[in-house]
């Protein structure tokens, strides 16, 4: 993916526009699990492109434009997470008004159901276990990568992806007995 970035790194507006393009939905994914809403999401990744295209005279010295975007990305993040104002409620899309037959509706609202809990336990999670869990599940970035990202040694990362999972499972089990 940088190897595109990398091509058009003589122009500046070209550069902003395929680091959009890559990462501007899997960002606005990732903060949207700090903020939990949609259009607050967008405006903090607008904000760290924003402040992306101010520092393209850097760009030389970025080894890795994923790993420095999601950094960047994180910290906005965390700074909205520590605002007084983020109590927000967890919203699930709507279904489809219609559907086919009732055993399809059935099936539609049991996944529905299933993936909203393991949503919601997710977004449960202590943040240094909820942003491993979600860069490597998610946004499928190795142990090194999310090390570098969170500035942090590789067997801090595994050892938080381990703790992560058993913590999501010992959630999930609960739901399913007392839910």
């Amino acid at each position: 993916m940088d190897g595109r970035i990398l091509a058009m790194e003589e122009d500046k507006d070209q550069w902003l526009n395929e680091l959009m393009e890559l990462y501007g939905e899997p960002l606005t994914n990732l903060v949207y699990t700090y903020t939990k809403d949609w259009g607050r999401s967008q405006e903090i990744v607008q904000d760290v492109f924003v402040n992306c295209y101010r520092d393209f005279h850097k760009r030389h010295t970025i080894r890795s434009y994923k790993a420095w975007i999601y950094k960047i990305t994180i910290n906005r993040a965390k700074d909205y997470y520590k605002t007084s104002w983020f109590k927000r409620v967890f919203l699930v899309e709507k279904l489809p008004e219609r559907a086919p037959s009732s055993s399809l509706v059935e099936n539609v609202l049991i996944e529905k159901e299933n993936d909203t809990r393991l949503a919601e336990s997710v977004l449960n999670l202590k943040e240094k276990y909820r942003i491993v869990i979600l860069l490597y599940y998610y946004e499928e970035l190795g142990v090194r990568e999310i090390a570098s990202i969170l500035g942090c040694n590789e067997n801090t990362v595994k050892t938080r992806l381990k703790r992560g999972r058993e913590q999501l499972e010992k959630m999930l089990r609960e739901v399913d007995l007392h839910g």
